[in-house]
């Protein structure tokens, strides 16, 4: 025995035999009946009503009924094989039905495959088929509208899916061979509709109209009183063409092969397609929202890898230069203990260094971590002059060994920034490191120029400008994206940071071309 499986209550939204039709969908259904109807009178009114036999067009038309009646029991069975739902089970067996009786209805329809006769049976054979059809298909409506909220699991906690699309199928086919054999043998009992191969005898509405016309309109109350999905709505409207069927083919001119025939055969392959094309509306839907799911998950999957890539070439990046700095004071103070007198004061001095250093590391992890965090961090009121000569004395052997001229150009009444401290010191870090880089790479004259100054009566402005090589202009709106460099040996995240912890301060970050050459790289803060 399979397992029912569970349709959650957000999922009956992406279901149209649970989910409700909105006004759009109504109006929708509105104009599509009444503008069938409103054209079968135009078509009326410009006939003569005289008949017109055209060679083959019972058998087409009885094909593409019989194909979309087919394609949408399947698609049916297949909804119902997901949602176990009777109701979709036995609406799946109404359009076998209608597929299986057109079957018998063509080989007992005169002139279809000899002229003037029938394949088999006689003249009231296929008419009682007919009727059969147009009585059998609203049974089937009303039971679906009355099963909608039967319980499922006692329906089929003995049998499982496929064995009861079997017997429903099989039971259906029995019923329409049942039906067919007795129009065709017993066609003396049936009521006498046909007058002739073309015409109906007066007996025809009371004998088509009262068991098809009542049957649909039934069903249609039945789907109005009951609960209401898109499905049930569109269902109405077969059962509404359904209902018309049967005055519509006898009025104006009761006779086969005139125009309003034609129009009433049009309406009812119409009618046969409604629901096959909200179902395959439905599918194109789904499709759409399961295509669109996977996107989403595709781009969450692939922000989770760049956050996790910027996460590692932040800390990365960060890190590597108090390591750099811990590395060299260690070798520093290794050579000053391995001398034949070592020199401890300066041995001393190299050590207090590596802990200030490994201090500052463990300081910036944190600071990273409240970056990606969000974590407001305890702010201070700071001296960026003093932040910089801090900033400054630690590159100082940088400087010198790439023969780097130092400009340092203060301002006199800098007000004092509330911010964090060692973010601050990131961000000037960064830059100035950058400058650096820039000028080792090219010949000339390198001359590293770090500026503040007032920015109107609140705030400050911090500037590094260098004569490196530049930043093209192509470049210049993707510099501070994350993952992005200009250097070979460079992990895109220096400029990504300093942009974010100067914006977290409320400030704002930019780039603008050095003159004769190089970059300057400014920032902007306000006092809170």
């Amino acid at each position: 025995m399979q397992e029912a499986i569970f349709v959650s209550p957000e999922e009956h939204n992406f279901i149209s035999s649970r989910l409700s039709p909105g006004p759009t969908q109504k109006l929708l259904a509105v104009a599509f009946a009444l503008g069938i109807v409103a054209a079968f009178f135009i078509v009326i009114g410009l006939s003569d009503n005289q008949p017109r036999p055209v060679p083959g067009f019972v058998l087409a038309f009885v094909t593409a009924m019989l194909v979309c009646d087919s394609i949408t029991a399947i698609l049916l069975f297949a909804q119902f094989s997901i949602l176990r739902s009777p109701a979709l089970l036995v609406l799946a067996s109404g359009y076998v039905f209608t597929a299986l009786i057109l079957i018998p209805y063509l080989l007992t329809f005169h002139g279809v495959f000899i002229p003037g006769k029938p394949l088999i049976g006689g003249l009231q054979s296929a008419a009682g088929l007919y009727v059969a059809w147009h009585s059998g298909f609203p049974i089937f409506v009303i039971g679906y509208a009355l099963l909608k909220d039967a319980d499922i699991n006692k329906l089929f906690q003995r049998v499982g899916v496929p064995t009861a699309i079997a017997l429903s199928a099989i039971l259906t086919g029995t019923i329409v061979a049942t039906i067919a054999a007795f129009c065709v043998v017993a066609e003396p009992l049936l009521p006498h509709i046909m007058a002739d191969n073309l015409y109906f005898t007066t007996s025809y509405p009371s004998a088509v109209g009262i068991p098809d016309v009542s049957l649909s309109i039934c069903a249609l109350v039945v789907l109005w009183v009951r609960r209401r999905t898109t499905l049930g709505l569109w269902l109405m409207v077969v059962m509404f063409f359904y209902a018309i069927d049967m005055p519509l083919t006898y009025y104006p001119s009761p006779i086969r092969f005139s125009d309003g025939w034609y129009a009433v055969r049009v309406i009812a392959l119409l009618s046969s397609s409604i629901v096959l094309v909200v179902l395959l509306w439905e599918i194109v839907t789904l499709y759409a929202r399961l295509l669109g799911a996977v996107r989403a998950q595709r781009r969450e999957r692939e922000a989770r890898l760049i956050t996790g890539d910027a996460v590692a070439a932040t800390i990365a990046h960060e890190i590597k230069q108090p390591l750099s700095a811990m590395i060299t004071w260690a070798d520093t103070g290794s050579r000053l203990l391995d001398r034949s007198i070592p020199d401890l004061d300066k041995a001393r001095a190299a050590l207090k260094q590596i802990s200030a250093d490994g201090h500052r590391a463990g300081s910036v992890i944190e600071s990273i971590r409240a970056n990606f965090k969000k974590d407001t961090r305890a702010r201070t009121w700071l001296d960026f002059d003093e932040l910089i000569t801090e900033v400054l004395a630690s590159v100082r052997d940088d400087l010198r060994s790439h023969r780097i001229s130092l400009e340092v150009e203060t301002g006199e009444g800098l007000p004092r920034i509330a911010g964090d401290r060692v973010q601050m010191q990131q961000v000037l870090l960064n830059l100035i490191t950058n400058a650096i880089d820039s000028m080792a790479a090219r010949e000339g004259s390198r001359v590293l120029t770090v500026r503040s100054e007032p920015n109107g009566n609140s705030g400050i402005v911090i500037s590094v400008a260098d004569t490196g090589c530049g930043i093209s202009s192509h470049d210049t709106q993707r510099i501070f994206e994350p993952l992005f460099t200009t250097k070979s040996g460079g992990m895109g995240m220096g400029l990504s940071i300093c942009r974010s912890i100067v914006e977290a301060h409320d400030g704002r970050l930019s780039v603008l071309p050095n003159t004769p050459a190089g970059s300057v790289f400014q920032f902007s803060l306000y006092a809170s």
